[in-house]
C-alpha cells in the first residue's frame, strides 16, 4: 500500500499547528525539569506526565502526517480525542501541581517559571485540539467526544493523579495504616476499570462483550461510585483528624488534595451512572 503524505495546505491546518505546539511545549517542559535540581514525587509525576503526551503526540503526528492510521487496529478518532482530552487534563494538573511543588520550596528558578510557562502552553494546545476535533463531521467523531466519553476520561484522570499522591502519604508519619491501604486498593481498582473500558472502546470490543455494553458500562460505574465514595469519606475524616493534631501544613495540603480530586472523580462517576441507568431505562421502553 503506497505511503500517503498530507498536501501542502495541510500544514497549515489547526490541527496540525496545535499538535506542533504541543510537542514543542512539552519537549520543553519536561527538558527543564530535568535539569533542576530538587525532584519529587509529585515533579517526577509531572514530568512523566510532560514525556508520555510529548511521545504519543509526536507519533499521532507522523501517524497523521504519512496517512498510515487506516493500518492501526485501533479506532484512531477515539484515540486522538482520548489523548487529547486525558492531555488537557494532565497537562492543567501538571501546571498546577509544579509551581506548587517549587514554591513549597522556597526557590524560583528562572528555569522552573519557563518551565511553567511551557506546561501553560501544553495545556492550551491540547484544549485547542479538544475543540478542533469537537467541530469535525459527526461520523468523524467517536464515543470519546461524547459527554459520557469525556466523563471516562475524567475518572481516569482522577485514578492516575492518585498515584503520587498514595506515594507522598505512605512516606507520612501520620495517619491510620487501614485508612492508607483502603483508598489505595479503591483507587488501583477504578484505574483497572477506567483502563479496561478504554481499551474496550479504543479496540471496538463492544460487540464481543459477554454482556452488553451499557450494562457492562453501569455496573462499572456503580462500583466506582461506592469506591470513591468510600474513600472520599476517609479522605474528609483524615482532614478533621490532622486539623487536630498536625502541625506539618504541608500534610495536611497533601491530603486536602486528594480529597478534591477524590470527589471530582466521584462526581464523574455519579453523573456517568445517572447517564448509564438513563441509557438503559430509555432502551427498555423501546
Amino acid at each position: 500500500m503506497p505511503v500517503i503524505v498530507l498536501e501542502a495546505r495541510d500544514f497549515t491546518s489547526p490541527l496540525f499547528l496545535v499538535r506542533t505546539l504541543e510537542v514543542f511545549s512539552s519537549c520543553t517542559a519536561f527538558s527543564l525539569v530535568a535539569s533542576l535540581e530538587h525532584k519529587s514525587s509529585n515533579s517526577i509525576f509531572c514530568m512523566f506526565t510532560w514525556c508520555f503526551f510529548f511521545v504519543i503526540t509526536l507519533l499521532i503526528h507522523i501517524i497523521s502526517i504519512i496517512q498510515f492510521h487506516s493500518l492501526i487496529p485501533i479506532s484512531w478518532k477515539n484515540l486522538t480525542m482520548t489523548v487529547a482530552l486525558l492531555g488537557v487534563l494532565m497537562s492543567l494538573s501538571s501546571t498546577v501541581v509544579f509551581p506548587w511543588i517549587v514554591m513549597d520550596h522556597g526557590t524560583v528558578s528562572p528555569r522552573a517559571l519557563a518551565a511553567t510557562v511551557a506546561s501553560g502552553l501544553t495545556f492550551v494546545a491540547y484544549a485547542a485540539e479538544s475543540c478542533v476535533l469537537r467541530t469535525q463531521a459527526h461520523e468523524q467523531r467517536g464515543y470519546i467526544s461524547s459527554l459520557p466519553g469525556f466523563l471516562k476520561i475524567i475518572q481516569l484522570w482522577g485514578g492516575l493523579k492518585m498515584i503520587p499522591l498514595m506515594v507522598i502519604i505512605s512516606n507520612m508519619t501520620t495517619g491510620i495504616l487501614w485508612q492508607f491501604w483502603i483508598c489505595c486498593v479503591s483507587y488501583g481498582t477504578c484505574i483497572f476499570i477506567s483502563l479496561v473500558i478504554l481499551v474496550v472502546i479504543l479496540g471496538d470490543f463492544a460487540g464481543r462483550c459477554l454482556l452488553p455494553f451499557d450494562r457492562f458500562l453501569a455496573a462499572f460505574s456503580l462500583i466506582g461510585v461506592l469506591l470513591y465514595m468510600l474513600a472520599t469519606v476517609i479522605c474528609l475524616t483524615k482532614i478533621l483528624q490532622m486539623g487536630e493534631t498536625e502541625s506539618n501544613p504541608h500534610n495536611l495540603s497533601v491530603v486536602i488534595m486528594e480529597t478534591v480530586v477524590s470527589s471530582v472523580t466521584l462526581l464523574a462517576y455519579t453523573v456517568d451512572l445517572a447517564f448509564s441507568i438513563k441509557l438503559l431505562c430509555d432502551r427498555s421502553h423501546i
